[in-house]
Parts: structure tokens; C-alpha cells; sequence
């Protein structure tokens, strides 16, 4: 169905009438009862969904769709949103374990091949249309379950994520002390394994306090030799056995650790808080969220590189190892880090780009974000890497004796090496602060991404008081399936979940993203819809990338993450096979919606009465034009034949009988079985 009035008349005053054209190509007029005034015309392309269209709120239709503030306001989300944990506690340990200063060469390449493309791409679709990560895929309906992977795995990561925050807010309210609680083993939740580093002699001390009998032997002060692998340090036996109250596995889940659900309750409530509102108030938000956790970097960063040993950490941490270059696994791991660091294919770019100006700059605010994100990822190492240098020196131990990944670098090793510095508290207190903004800043918007879609998709939440209820029941939902987390065996659902969500589900995402805009779509449509906003066509290198390079990058990462998979673990400690099977269903959650929205939309679209006809004999079907006179039955139509016709067709015997013979004289003739009684 087109325009109903002509785009090409002149707005104002115009007959009462107008043509219409139905699906058939008949034209009818309409004659209108009175004078009619054209205030907007609008097309409406052949073959939209009308219906869907009438279902999806008008937040995603109209001309009142909320707005940012002001540009910044896009550009500080975007950056929250792509610089989070991961850029402090995975980056710097991916670098120095995959040839340190080399590790840049193929992040770089990585990051201009797959990264950029992919950020672009989706800031500027969800720019044009105005619509969330969900109803964006009117661009291709039959995969529209791409966007519902998208919420999905935004979804997850939402709720593991504020689970570490619960972990950083409890940290930092037990920063606030005059003596951090993690640099003595004369606590309650210390064991007789529990060692504190004599820095001045550069040696274990013992536990002051426990004198107890463990395994048949005696561990008295300082006096009974422990092998160095059953020792820890009390920094580990407060977060693994005070915080975590963590168990032997999974097997053993246990109660919820109180104090965890206190701060996991307290996170969820600020991301309740600041999204109450919708981007009215994220936008204001991110104004501290995206910036205050720079200001905290530089402050560590001088205090860091001003300490013995940082360079040693420095040096290690850079010191490229060019042979690592050869091995597959360090650019498969430059490859998922991009996926990582710019929160690719999780819907949160589209969700907030859909509130751009139609005009807005979104190439340049792509490369700028982009520019930021990796280049906070590089500076964090510098931090980080000082501060662990000046730990090894301490020790006297090379650096990769203290060097970790993951929560174990966020809650273990640096807070032992806080605990080093003059006024430790203090420092303490402003790492602490650091991290729980960069995770509010993730947070905030992953949380978003989920509810604008799921506001775009359902009309019925859309009014101000329905949303507010929606947004409530949402985020106390995510409390309770956050509770597990929280247990004394939830740090091994944490990972697992990690672990599952965060490797093929973005892969598979990007992959049909890419396959769906640049070819189904097409390449030429997409260069037009972003001339539109812009003014200008893609230069041919991001055509190559969105068409080929990106897509095959991808494909081959996923395919080499599949022969090199490495199943999960915690410390060394393996998954039994039900958690296994669980970390594959979690894998599996977001990227069986693809198929299957695929399948259900061509069945309902007429794919089902299509798959019918399909496999209908055709009205050619039949015997040869030579055996027509062959008397049988066919959809309906008897055929007949003569005597030396049947005679051929039987066999040459049948040939030599009497010229009185005729058809009907044979029992088992089609012409005695189609005149027998049960065709009566």
C-alpha cells in the first residue's frame, strides 16, 4: 500500500478526495465529507506489518520518543556503557599472558576489522529507525529473534554484573576503618593456613592466634613448616572465606551470605533509582558515573608509577613477546576481548543510540567512544601493572607471582597492594569508589537496554504509571534470580555464567547482525539510510569490513573458540557434568531464539501453506504422454487405453494373446477396480 495523498502537493488545503490503491492494483476514489488538511505524510512500504506496527508502543512509532539532553549526554552513556570491570581486571591480564606489548598488535587489528565496524553499525540502525534492540528489526522480521538474543544475553550479564558490584560495594564499606580488615590473619575467618608477609624481612610470619590441630599434625606460631601451596595470604581468606563464604563447589551450594544480599539489594536499588525515569535520568547520571572513574585512575596512576618496583610491572606488563603472534589462541582472545570491551551485539549501543537526534554525528561519536574505551583499557594496565610491581618488589618475587585476572585482581591482589600504601584506608576507599562507578556505569545501561525493548515491544507498559510498576517487578525479579549468586557456592554459578554468556552467544549475535543488515537488507540501502543522517555514503572500507572481512573474522573466531574450547573452571577446580550441561543451556538460551523466531514467523507469514504446497504433486505428475492411454485413476481423471498399448506395457507375452481380449477381461484391470464395489 502507497501514500494515500501525494508526498508532492503542497501542505495546506487540498479537495476532499484522494486515490487509493488496493494490493490488487485496482484504483478507487475516496471522497471526504469535509475540507481536509495534510499535517504529515508518511509512506508506508509494501509489505509492512501493519498489525505489529499497532502492537508496538507508540514510543517506537511516534515523534515523541524521549531524547538525550544534549550530545555528551549519548557520548558519556556510551562510554560508560563500554568502559567497565572488564577494562581494569581482563585487559591487563589478557595482555601480559598473550605477549605483553605484542598482545596490542592484534587487539589494534582486531579492534579496526571487527570492533569499529560492528560499533558503527549498530549505533547508526538504531539512530535511523528510533527503535530499541527488539523493534529495530522491522529492518528483517524473520530475524527479529537476533534481537531478542540481544536482550537476552543483556539480561544475563545484567544480573551476574551487579552481583560483582554487590561484591565492590561490600569492599568499600569495609574500607571505611581505620585498619582494612584483609591485612591480618588474627581474624575469626583466618584458618592456621593463613600467612602474613613480614615486609621488612621479606618472609612469612604466622598465625599469632590460632594454635590449632588440623589434619594430624600441629601448626603452632611459627614454628611448623607449611608447603607454599596450602598457604594463603589473608587478603584470600577474606574474600574467599569471609565475603564469599565460598564452598568446595557447586555440589555444595549452601545458605546466602547476609551481608552480600544487604549490598546486592542496595545495587539493585541505585539501578532502580536512576533508571526510574528512563535516559531522563541516566542521562544526567553519567555525568559522574563516566567521569569520576577517570579522575580515580589518573590519581592511582601517579601514586602508582611513584612507587619502587613500578617499572618492573610496567616493563612486564609491555614487554612484547612477538612469538605469541603465532599462536591462534592470542587472536582469538583479541577477538572476544573486542567483543568484551565495546559491549558489541548486547543491544545496549542500539538501545541508546535510539535516542539520538536523527541528525546526530553518529560516525564520529563511533570512533570517538571507540577511541576512549580502548585506550582506558591500555592506561589501566599502566595502573594496575604499577601497583603489582611495587607488590612483587616487596616480596621480592617476579611479578607474574602476583599477577591475576579477573575478580581475583579486583579483590585479592590489589587490595593487598593498598594495604602497602601510606594512609591505605584512604586509597582503599577511592579504588573501591572507581570500580563501583565503572560497574554502575555498565549496569545502568545494560539494565536500560533490556527495559526500552521490552517497553518498545509491549504497548501496555508504555503509559508513566504502567512503566513504573513494569520497571519495579523487573528489577525485583532480577534481585531474586540474582540471590543464587550470592550463596556460599554462587561465586561458581557467577563464572559459569560468565564463562557461558560472554564467548559464542556475542560471536553468533554479530555474526547473523552482519549477514542480516549488509547482505539481506543490503549494503546499498543501509549507505543510503545513513546519507540520510549524515550527508555522506560509508567510505569503501567500512563496505569491505560489514561485507566480508568483518563477518569472515567473526566466523573464524567462532570456529576456532570451538576447537580450541576449553571447558570451565574456578581456580583450577573443574565443573561436575550437570554444571557443565547448565553452562551449555545457558550458551544455548539466547541463540536458540534465532531459529526459532525465524521458523515461527515463516510458518505464520504463509511459509506453513508455502511448505503444503511445496510438496503437492505437480498437475504434469503422471505416466509419460506415450502411457496416457493406460486406463488409471490421477486427482480425479480416468484415463483408458487400448489393447496393444497395455499389452506393451505389461510385457511382450501379453502381446501374443487373442485380438478379442480387452481390457475389462483381466481381474486385475484398473478399470474392474475402479468399477468394483468399493468404488461404487
Amino acid at each position: 500500500m502507497r501514500d494515500l495523498i501525494d508526498p508532492t502537493a503542497d501542505q495546506g488545503a487540498v479537495a476532499p478526495s484522494c486515490s487509493i490503491t488496493s494490493p490488487d492494483g485496482s484504483e478507487s476514489e475516496f471522497m471526504f465529507e469535509d475540507e481536509v488538511q495534510v499535517v504529515a505524510v508518511k509512506e508506508i512500504a509494501d509489505g509492512d506489518d501493519l498489525s505489529q506496527r499497532s502492537t508496538e508502543s507508540s514510543e517506537s512509532t511516534g515523534d515523541d520518543r524521549a531524547q538525550w539532553g544534549g550530545k555528551l549526554e549519548f557520548l558519556l552513556t556510551c562510554v560508560g556503557y563500554a568502559v567497565g570491570l572488564g577494562n581494569v581486571w581482563r585487559f591487563p591480564y589478557l595482555c601480559y599472558r598473550n605477549g605483553g606489548g605484542a598482545f596490542l598488535i592484534p587487539y589494534t587489528i582486531m579492534l579496526a576489522l571487527v570492533g569499529l565496524p560492528l560499533f558503527y553499525l549498530e549505533v547508526a540502525i538504531g539512530q535511523y529507525a528510533s527503535l530499541g534492540p527488539i523493534s529495530v528489526w522491522r529492518i528483517n522480521p524473520l530475524f527479529k529473534g537476533v534481537g531478542y538474543a540481544m536482550v537476552i544475553v543483556s539480561w544475563l550479564i545484567g544480573l551476574y554484573y551487579n552481583v560483582i558490584i554487590s561484591h565492590v560495594l561490600y569492599y568499600l564499606v569495609a574500607s571505611f576503618t581505620s585498619e582494612l580488615p584483609w591485612t591480618t590473619c588474627n581474624n575469626e575467618w583466618n584458618t592456621p593456613f593463613c600467612r602474613e608477609y613480614d615486609y621488612s624481612n621479606q618472609q612469612t610470619i604466622g598465625n599469632s592466634t590460632l594454635n590449632s590441630t588440623l589434619v594430624n599434625f600441629t601448626v603452632i606460631e611459627n614454628t611448623t613448616a607449611i608447603h607454599h601451596s596450602l598457604i594463603t595470604t589473608p587478603s584470600e581468606e577474606y574474600y574467599n572465606r569471609h565475603v564469599l563464604g565460598k564452598s568446595s563447589g557447586l555440589d555444595e551450594f549452601g545458605s546466602v551470605q547476609p551481608y552480600l544480599v544487604l549490598t546486592l539489594l542496595a545495587a539493585w536499588v541505585i539501578v532502580y533509582l536512576t533508571l526510574l525515569k528512563g535516559i531522563q535520568s541516566l542521562g544526567k547520571v553519567v555525568y559522574f558515573t563516566a567521569i569520576f572513574p577517570y579522575v580515580m585512575l589518573i590519581v592511582l596512576m601517579f601514586r602508582g608509577v611513584t612507587l619502587p618496583g613500578a617499572a618492573d610491572g610496567i616493563v612486564y606488563y609491555l614487554k612484547p613477546d612477538f612469538a605469541k603472534l603465532l599462536e591462534p589462541r592470542v587472536w582469538s582472545d583479541a577477538c572476544t576481548q573486542i567483543f568484551y570491551s565495546l559491549s558489541a551485539c548486547s543491544g545496549g549501543l542500539i538501545a541508546m543510540s535510539s535516542y539520538n537526534k536523527f541528525k546526530n554525528n553518529c560516525y564520529r561519536d563511533a570512533l570517538i567512544v571507540c577511541i576512549i574505551n580502548c585506550g582506558t583499557s591500555v592506561f589501566a594496565g599502566f595502573v594496575i601493572f604499577s601497583i603489582l610491581g611495587f607488590m612483587a618488589q616487596e616480596k621480592n618475587v617476579p611479578v607474574s607471582e602476583v599477577a591475576q585476572g579477573g575478580p581475583g585482581l579486583a579483590f585479592i591482589v590489589y587490595p593487598e597492594a593498598l594495604s602497602r600504601l601510606p594512609v591505605a584506608p584512604m586509597w582503599a576507599v577511592l579504588f573501591f569508589i572507581m570500580m563501583a562507578t565503572l560497574g554502575f556505569g555498565s549496569e545502568f545501561s545494560i539494565v536500560e537496554c533490556v527495559l526500552s525493548a521490552l517497553t518498545d515491544v509491549f504497548p501496555q507498559i508504555q503509559p508513566r504509571k504502567f512503566n513504573i510498576i513494569f520497571r519495579t517487578v523487573f528489577t525485583a525479579f532480577s534481585f531474586l534470580l540474582g540471590l543464587p549468586m550470592v550463596c556460599k557456592g554462587g561465586i561458581y554459578l557467577l563464572n559459569l555464567v560468565d564463562f557461558s554468556v560472554g564467548g559464542f552467544p556475542l560471536l553468533v549475535v554479530g555474526l547473523f547482525e552482519l549477514m542480516a543488515i549488509s547482505w539481506i537488507y543490503g549494503y546499498n540501502r543501509f549507505s543510503d539510510n545513513i546519507y540520510s543522517m549524515l550527508g555522506s555514503r560509508p567510505s569503501k572500507y567500512w563496505e569491505i569490513c560489514w561485507k566480508f572481512i568483518s563477518i569472515l573474522v567473526i566466523a573464524v573466531t567462532v570456529l576456532m573458540n570451538i576447537v580450541m574450547y576449553s571447558e570451565p573452571d574456578l581456580d583450577g577446580q573443574t565443573y561436575p557434568a550437570w554444571a557443565k550441561s547448565l553452562g551449555w543451556l545457558i550458551v544455548m538460551f539466547p541463540i536458540i531464539v534465532i531459529p526459532l523466531w525465524f521458523l515461527a514467523k515463516y510458518c505464520t507469514d504463509g511459509g506453513w501453506k508455502l511448505l503444503r504446497e511445496g510438496v503437492k504433486p505437480l498437475k504434469s505428475w503422471g505416466p509419460s504422454e506415450a502411457n496416457k492411454k493406460f486406463e488409471y485413476r490421477d486427482n480425479g481423471v480416468t484415463y483408458r487405453s487400448d489393447r496393444s498399448a497395455f499389452a506393451k506395457l505389461m510385457s511382450s507375452n501379453l502381446s501374443n494373446m487373442t485380438t478379442n481380449t480387452t481390457l475389462s477381461d483381466f481381474p486385475f484391470s484398473s478399470s474392474n477396480v475402479l468399477n468394483g464395489p468399493d468404488m461404487a
